[in-house]
């Protein structure tokens, strides 16, 4: 069990949403223990807590709203708030969406690290997963198994030559976050962005902030960053989206295919069976729970 985190101090960042298209300002603040991810919209007034109750839509972003104000796409900055371990954090955005920035996390882990990290004087509860929890729609599959860490098992299948099959598995702790899912950029077809953007979607894409490509390769100049850079980014979405559970994760996540509307219900499943999960939070009785926990998953043989 860890110390909860937050940042030194506020960073400023000015981007474009990727779904609107429109130019977003927005600021990271420090906050106090126990304060979590809340989203501010100050040019609505509306607070918007990270938590699964308030995701309101997962259509190629996940969505956060409350009382029909939402903030969009806000998966990639998730992502790097869970993998370098920062807690508490107030996200002010004028506008209704997050910049995509270059399309992954990068940008924002610079900017985290740049500014600084620090230990705050209360532990971060853990979610340990005691039975499996799995969930599959039209051929898609994702489930949370029982793990002493956090993993992830990712296979994806595009019906693309470029693309094809990609997989992965992979511990996520805050060096192979940077290292290794990180730089990893959202990507798109060319044939699709046309119907996209009938659809008022991907407004804001371009050769900058995402990966394009086309039945013969990538149409970006800039080559991939890691080989297999598209299941990477889809890791770098699950960080982001499991993330709104609201505690450090202690599973194995194994998903075919999943994408965030299947990442929502697997959190919902998950939240509906009591039995499913513990949750382990004062570090004094950490011990007792925690091997109480263990001794019955391996006695189960899980």
């Amino acid at each position: 069990m860890r110390k909860q985190r937050t940042l030194k101090g506020p960073i400023k960042a000015t981007g474009i949403g990727l779904h609107t298209g429109k130019k977003v300002e927005i600021q990271l603040n420090p906050a106090d223990v126990n304060h979590g991810v809340v989203f501010y919209r100050a040019d609505k007034g509306v607070y918007i807590e990270v938590k699964s109750e308030n995701v309101v839509d997962t259509t190629l972003a996940t969505t956060l709203g409350k009382n029909g104000i939402m903030i969009k796409t806000v998966e990639h900055l998730l992502s790097a708030l869970y993998g370098l371990h920062i807690d508490n954090v107030l996200v002010t955005v004028w506008g209704d969406e997050v910049p995509i920035m270059d399309g992954s996390s990068a940008p924002w882990v610079y900017l985290l690290k740049t500014t600084g990290i620090i230990e705050q004087n209360a532990y971060k509860k853990e979610i340990i997963i005691k039975k499996p929890v799995r969930i599959k729609e039209d051929g898609k599959f994702a489930a949370l198994l029982p793990s002493r860490k956090f993993e992830v098992h990712c296979s994806i299948h595009f019906d693309n030559t470029f693309i094809g099959k990609q997989k992965i598995s992979i511990e996520i702790n805050e060096n192979t976050f940077m290292k290794e899912i990180s730089k990893a950029r959202t990507f798109g077809f060319t044939k699709d962005i046309e119907y996209l953007q009938a659809h008022d979607l991907a407004l804001g894409g371009s050769l900058d902030n995402a990966i394009v490509v086309d039945e013969y390769g990538i149409v970006n100049e800039d080559p991939l960053r890691y080989e297999n850079e598209f299941v990477r980014h889809k890791v770098l979405d699950v960080v982001g989206d499991l993330s709104i559970i609201g505690y450090d994760i202690k599973a194995r996540y194994l998903a075919y295919k999943s994408g965030h509307d299947l990442n929502k219900k697997l959190i919902s499943k998950l939240f509906e069976d009591k039995e499913a999960y513990e949750i382990v939070g004062n570090p004094n009785t950490e011990k007792i729970v925690g091997s109480f926990v263990w001794a019955s998953l391996e006695k189960s043989g899980k």
